[in-house]
């Protein structure tokens, strides 16, 4: 729905809103790097951003003559074939101060990363910049979730063939279906597998069915394991006690991954009190917690990184490529209730198989379990390219 006239004077008026971009007279180049920031949308708004054409940078009218030729000028930005997808927008005469300036409302793309020649403009804050390999990677992604979400998408040349059958009948199908409906179940394997978006019906596995049964899913996906580093000291050039990778079908990643971390938890026991008081240095179900998020929510996509979780004398830290997704944002980010999902289907097979009890709970979970264990709570490094939990061993 296109603003009102009053909705535009009042962006016209806030000078913090990077909602809003201002020009004394039109400008091609400026103004088509304009449209093509707001039809990016970076930040998430959702909302339309709007190109003012004769005012000056406080909002105030600079006599500029509003022809029919200008607002022809203007509208014929969008099919210049310059900027690419075509964005959307509407060019209107708005009345300023006796005045006549031009708006033009820009909606947020469908089809993002826009390109004005060749270049993708973005907003940051109340500037105009060029689009970064990372924000272009973010601007891809918020495409691609218009359609299906990458862990949902048949892997091309991945048949079902590179399936862990066995793991199949025997860990995941009990666990995805009920008992009942499994016993009465006459479906073929084929269609239990698409019925379970592990594969579609033509014998191609998802992401999802490679990353959670496939035998070797980095030949296919190279970021798609964990790396485990055991570090003597509280820097990584210190010593290394202890070196794994941790890859194959996730749910072995994930067996594997909570022996490592009960193998590495060190317990005290004091005998003076009655009963014995039995202190672990980290807290089990918050490393399992922030781990299980990193393989759940970290991007597989365009990356070579792996999850990484790092154990040092002080302090374990926890790695995941990709930053915040969709609802969730950076300011956002571990406040209860606020979550969204980059691989939606993962996220259900693990809840699933037990490793998740309730979506948008597992950060405050942690903190929990920290506090109760006398440690401090887990410290999150939040931006766009990762996130990073560090869990320290004593209170601070």
């Amino acid at each position: 729905m296109a603003l009102t006239d009053d909705e535009l004077r009042t962006l016209l008026a806030d000078l913090e809103s990077d909602l809003v971009e201002r020009k004394s007279s039109l400008d091609t180049d400026r103004a088509s790097q304009a449209i093509c920031a707001f039809s990016n949308d970076l930040p998430g708004h959702d909302r339309s951003g709007v190109l003012f054409i004769g005012v000056d940078d406080a909002g105030v009218p600079t006599g500029l003559e509003v022809t029919d030729q200008l607002l022809l000028d203007v509208a014929g930005l969008r099919d210049r074939g310059t900027i690419l997808p075509t964005p959307s927008l509407v060019v209107r005469v708005l009345p300023i101060q006796d005045r006549r300036i031009v708006a033009v409302e820009v909606q947020p793309g469908l089809t993002p990363p826009v390109r004005y020649k060749g270049v993708v403009w973005i907003r940051v804050g109340p500037r105009r910049a060029m689009a970064s390999p990372d924000e272009e990677r973010r601007l891809s992604e918020r495409r691609r979730s218009l359609d299906l979400p990458f862990d949902a998408r048949p892997m091309q040349g991945v048949a079902v063939e590179e399936l862990d059958v066995e793991l199949f009948r025997r860990v995941y199908l009990p666990s995805a279906v009920a008992p009942d409906v499994l016993k009465e179940n006459r479906r073929t394997q084929a269609e239990q597998l698409a019925s379970l978006r592990l594969a579609d019906l033509h014998g191609t596995l998802t992401t999802t069915g490679l990353l959670l049964l496939g035998i070797s899913p980095r030949e296919h996906l190279p970021a798609a394991y964990l790396q485990f580093l055991h570090i003597d000291g509280q820097s990584l050039s210190d010593p290394i006690r202890d070196d794994k990778v941790l890859d194959g079908p996730l749910i072995d990643v994930l067996r594997q991954l909570d022996e490592i971390l009960a193998l590495n938890i060190t317990t005290t026991v004091d005998v003076r009190s009655s009963p014995e008081l039995r202190r672990p240095d980290y807290p089990l179900v918050a490393l399992q917690q922030l781990c299980r998020n990193a393989l759940m929510h970290r991007t597989y996509e365009g990356t070579n990184a792996p999850v990484r979780l790092t154990w040092y004398s002080d302090r374990v830290e926890i790695w995941s490529p990709g930053g915040p997704f969709g609802l969730v944002t950076e300011k956002n980010f571990g406040q209860p209730g606020v979550t969204d999902y980059r691989n939606p289907n993962l996220a259900g097979a693990l809840r699933a198989l037990g490793y998740v009890q309730r979506f948008g709970v597992g950060v405050e979970t942690a903190r929990r379990a920290c506090r109760d264990n006398g440690n401090a709570e887990p410290v999150f490094e939040v931006r766009p390219e990762y996130v990073a939990a560090t869990v320290r061993k004593e209170a601070t």
